[in-house]
């Protein structure tokens, strides 16, 4: 049976977070869909896209210091990477009629990108009969930070209303709901439905085989330290490795440094030079599987990325959480808090990041019991499902059979 088509569109600027989720949902998507991927953002070279689904690569566009966006193809300025990518989108839609429309983050984030995707959306709202089912994929919390948040929130809610059939937030109710985050006084008149988090196939269930497999994994004496892809990572890696003599001495604590792909080509040669000879510390740029590699490790200091935490909370390991907190970024110092009242995880506030502070946390959290998490992980499964119920109602009410209409009324008496 011919699967329907699905188009979605994903940007990625700083990181890899919003890239990996998308990828993880696209994954489970094939199950009912045809998936085709717009990717807006550099593929790092250690990437590998899900089987079955079709990349369409745009040309790249990143975002510089204080949210100016640039163009990462050097053939193209800005403005013409952003005229071919309006033309590539629409060629898109035009050549794969997709049956649904599943957009990353807009209209709740991602506005500098309205140019190329108000276009889509009118296109699809212009389809008539074969007008698609259009969802928003939105992750757990969204950024509160902004200086004129609730004027931002309100645009978010206009053209949710106007434009999609469904808001898709990717978390657990219990965790975190759409609303803590997002507080417009236009009414959100679109559904939102929580799907769970969306983490890769090979991600262990609660409380399933693999996870009891994995407890009993002998873990290394080792601390793993990472921050996602790296991009904004460094005063991170850069503190663990300054605190890493300090606990090899008082503890024997040893210690791998994850870098990241992202992490700029002359950060990562500063951190190749600090971590040469020193005893008990290990330095990679990227790992296969970070979540296999913390189930054979006592103890994680990362960012607290949607990905990393939950990396981190399926492996069962204790927890230091350092979030990402640059200006108007709320998000992970909202989630890595959360974590902490649920006693599942430390937190290091960024402003105070030290080697010494960063030690002395790590030794504090290496005795830390941590609470255990029961979260939702079928997402991508509940995804696929929660869509191809939307497109079923779509085609049902399609083909209802139509009254015919009712040019006059005949009433007694002869009046009319």
């Amino acid at each position: 049976m011919t699967r329907p088509t699905l188009l979605l569109y994903c940007q990625h600027s700083v990181g890899m977070g919003h890239l990996t989720r998308s990828f993880a949902l696209a994954a489970g998507l094939t199950e009912r869909f045809r998936v085709v991927f717009l990717n807006g953002g550099p593929m790092p070279a250690d990437v590998t896209p899900p089987r079955d689904v079709e990349i369409v690569d745009l040309p790249p566009i990143g975002m510089l210091e204080g949210g100016r966006l640039t163009s990462g193809d050097p053939r193209f300025t800005l403005e013409e990477a952003q005229r071919v990518r309006r033309e590539m989108i629409l060629a898109s839609w035009q050549r794969e009629r997709p049956a649904v429309i599943v957009v990353e983050l807009f209209p709740f984030g991602r506005a500098k990108f309205a140019g190329e995707i108000l276009p889509l959306l009118d296109a699809a709202r212009a389809g008539g009969a074969r007008r698609p089912v259009v969802a928003c994929s939105v992750r757990d919390i969204l950024v509160t930070g902004r200086a004129r948040q609730t004027e931002h929130d309100d645009r978010a809610s206009t053209l949710a209303n106007a434009h999609f059939d469904a808001v898709l937030v990717h978390a657990d109710p219990r965790f975190a709901r759409l609303e803590e985050s997002f507080k417009p006084n236009v009414p959100l008149r679109t559904p939102v439905h929580y799907t769970g988090f969306v983490a890769p196939a090979d991600t262990p269930a609660p409380g399933g085989r693999a996870t009891r497999r994995a407890r009993r994994v002998r873990r290394v004496r080792r601390v793993v330290v990472s921050a996602g892809g790296g991009l904004v990572g460094e005063p991170l890696l850069r503190a663990a490795i300054e605190a890493q003599p300090r606990l090899w001495a008082s503890q024997r604590l040893g210690m791998l440094v994850v870098a990241g792909p992202l992490l700029p080509e002359d950060a990562w040669r500063c951190l190749q030079t600090a971590a040469a000879g020193r005893p008990g510390l290990a330095l990679r740029r990227a790992v296969p599987n970070l979540c296999d590699v913390l189930r054979r490790s006592a103890l994680s200091v990362s960012q607290c990325g949607y990905n990393t935490a939950l990396d981190v909370a399926r492996a069962g390991v204790r927890a230091l959480y350092v979030p990402y907190a640059a200006e108007h970024e709320t998000e992970q110092t909202d989630r890595a808090r959360r974590l902490a009242r649920m006693s599942a995880a430390r937190v290091l506030d960024a402003a105070e990041l030290s080697a010494e502070r960063l030690a002395a946390e790590i030794a504090a959290t290496a005795s830390f019991r941590p609470a255990p998490l029961a979260l939702d992980l079928t997402g991508a499964a509940r995804s696929a499902r929660l869509l191809d119920e939307l497109l079923q109602e779509r085609l049902d009410a399609d083909r209802a059979p139509k009254a015919a209409p009712l040019t006059q009324l005949a009433l007694p008496g002869g009046v009319r």
